[in-house]
Parts: C-alpha cells; structure tokens; sequence
C-alpha cells in the first residue's frame, strides 16, 4: 500500500512575475514612456529574487500492517511531525508517501518498484528491518535514491554493497558486546542460551552476542528458530535449570513474551533479555531486560517539546519512534540544501545527505555520519522491565 499525505505549510510556489505594458500611446509620447519604463525595470533587475518555495515527497517504509504495525505506527507519526515542523519552520512543502512493508522483505521489495518509479519522491525513510534493507537496497542504488533507517542495525548493511544508505541508530557491532557485557558483567551470567532467528538481523546479532559472550567467558548455545515459528515451548523445553539467561532476537515482541512466559510456566529460571526488536508494550513480563538504540526521549532537554505534542497528538511512545524524526530532518535539511543550490533531484538531496550535521539531536546527541553511512558516535541502552512491564532505564 501506498499513500501520499500532504502536509504542513499548503502554499502556493512563491514565483510571480510582475509585467507592465502601455499601449494605446501616441508615436510622439513613446520616448517619454520608455524614459519612464527604464528606471521601473532597473529597479526589478536589482531587487533580490524570491527564494523558491522547496517540497518533494519523501517515502515512510514501515511495517503500517501486521505482527510490528505499532512500531511502524509509531515511525510514521513520528515522521509526520518532523514534515509538519520543517515546514512550519520553512514555508516549505515537504509531503509523506506511506509504504507499508509489513516487515517482510518480499513486500519491502514490491514497494520499492513503486517508489522508484514515482519521480516526485527524493528520498526514503526506512525500512525499519535490516531484511528490508537488503532486499530494497539494489534498486534504490540503482536509482541514485537515498534511504536513512531509524532501526536497521545489521552491520553489514553499510559494507558498501548500499551506497546510498544511511542510518541514525547504532549497528549490532556495538549492540552485540554491550548486551554481552552487562549479561557477564551486571546481571552476572554463568550459562546463556541465545535464540537466533533466521533473519538478517536475528543471524546478525546473535552472532554478535554469542562471540561476545565467548570472549568474556560465559558459556552459551545458539538455538536457530524460522521466522514463521508460532510456539516456542519445544525451544524453551531445551532450557536447562543451570541456564541464567535465554537472549532472544526477535523483530516481533510477542514472540519474546511468549518465550519469558513459557520459562515462567515451565519453573524455569532463566530471564529473557530481549535485542532492540523486543523494545515494544508486547513484551512485558517483569524481571526481563531488553536493549534499545535510543535513550527515553522524555528525559532529554532538547527533545521535551517533540516529546510532549507528539504525545498529545498520539499518545505514549517507545524507542523506535524518536529515531524517526531524526532519519526525516536528516532527508529534510538534505532536501533543503539541495533546493538551495538549484539541484532539488534525488542526485542532489543523496549528495546532501552525506554532509547531514544535526546539532543538538532529540536523541541527545548531534548526528552526522561516516563514510559508509552510519551514524558516529551512537550507543546503545539497556532496559528492564518492571513488574507491570514498564521499562526502567539500567545502563
């Protein structure tokens, strides 16, 4: 599905052209009318021209449908806002196109046809998964259309093979040995199972924590699971009394609470801890931990305007939802660089994007990013969730 949402600042392109003309004059009153006409029109050569009035459409791919659709809900707001304030702030134009790609790789690709070949889109938000990346990353090379993710965390995605991708979170090269060291460190496992699912990014950091976890010396299984999987009782069932910690990696939450209850049930006593998939209200039994790419915007001086209109427009919001705003203005300001200097094509908004320096980010910190597209200087946070499920910020 795909729709186009106009938003902002409705106006009309600033461009008017003031013309004169006399007629009807006698031959021997044209040199006076012409004396007369030359300082008017010296007076118009040098008067500055009008800026131009900048917009395009800019796709939102996030999973709008099924199993993930309040985290792509959440993107998709998140993004509205971040067109509504840019124009406001700009008298621009900017418009939302959604692409609903049911965080499925088959669907992602199926929407990127579409995108490609709607010439008024000059970049894309998302996709949010990192499957989703690498199935829509050819053609968006192929149409020189630059993508920013505000949730995509394979590392492997910015290896060069999508050069005209870029991130605002955080890769599982870091993710991996964080959650790996407070797994060891903090909570102090000695035995950890890790489930793996078959996804590009379930396959990408349970490598990551499982290496981790086998530098620091805390013994682990990996346990690989299918996507489609719909009951986990026969994995937790291989679950042994001495495990202290079954890590899960999940794109889906539900699927991870189905795992913390299943240990529940069965006496075991191992907690979940949940990748940055997990960070969702789906996943709620208290104990767990979960890790995210993004702090808890609330409690950021620079973000506490977006942080409460966005909830009075929309409601509570997790993680996955501030990085959003952040992957928007970076394909806004690009956008508008581009306007600027006469070059307002998707060539110009991707040449921009590689010089985005956000000062002062909602996420607490500036963003640019390197020369592979990712994001400098990111982290990630760890969560536990407390008895009514609430997560409480630990690291």
């Amino acid at each position: 599905m795909k729709k186009r949402l106009a938003l902002g600042m409705g106006g009309l392109a600033a461009f008017a052209m003031v013309a004169s003309g006399c007629a009807g004059g006698s031959t021997s009153t044209e040199s006076s009318a012409a004396a007369a006409s030359a300082p008017a029109a010296s007076a118009a050569a040098s008067a500055p021209a009008e800026a131009p009035v900048c917009g395009g459409s800019i796709a939102v791919m996030a999973p709008l449908t099924g199993g993930a659709a309040s985290i792509g809900q959440e993107q998709l707001n998140f993004a509205k806002l971040a067109v509504d304030d840019f124009n406001a702030a700009n008298s621009s134009t900017y418009a939302l196109v959604e692409s609903d790609t049911q965080l499925d790789a088959g669907q992602a690709s199926t929407q990127s046809t579409s995108i490609v070949s709607d010439s008024a889109i000059i970049g894309v938000v998302g996709p949010a998964g990192s499957q989703e990346v690498s199935a829509v990353g050819p053609a968006f090379s192929e149409a020189g259309l630059g993508f920013v993710s505000a949730s995509a965390t394979n590392p492997d995605l910015t290896n060069g093979d999508n050069p005209t991708f870029f991130r605002v979170v955080p890769t599982d090269a870091v993710q991996g040995p964080t959650d790996a060291e407070f797994i060891a460190g903090t909570i102090g496992a000695k035995k950890v199972v890790v489930i793996e699912e078959k996804t590009d990014y379930g396959t990408g950091i349970a490598k990551s924590v499982a290496d981790a976890l086998t530098a620091a010396g805390v013994a682990n299984e990996v346990i690989a699971v299918p996507e489609d999987k719909k009951s986990y009782d026969d994995v937790v069932s291989k679950v042994g009394d001495d495990v202290d910690v079954v890590f899960v990696t999940f794109q889906v939450a539900a699927k991870s609470e189905q795992v913390a209850q299943s240990l529940v049930k069965s006496g075991k006593k191992a907690v979940v801890f949940g990748s940055d998939g997990s960070f969702s209200g789906d996943f709620k039994t208290g104990g767990s931990y979960v890790s995210a790419f993004a702090p808890d915007i609330k409690g950021i001086p620079a973000a506490a305007d977006v942080a409460q209109r966005f909830s009075d427009a929309y409601g509570e919001f997790g993680t996955f939802g501030p990085p959003v705003y952040v992957a928007t203005q970076s394909i806004l300001q690009a956008a508008q660089r581009a306007c600027a200097a006469g070059a307002s094509d998707r060539a110009g908004v991707l040449a921009e994007l590689k010089n985005t320096n956000i000062a002062g980010s909602i996420l607490g910190g500036d963003i640019a990013f390197d020369a592979m597209g990712d994001v400098n200087g990111a982290k990630f946070y760890i969560f536990k969730l407390d008895e009514s499920g609430a997560p409480q910020l630990v690291q």
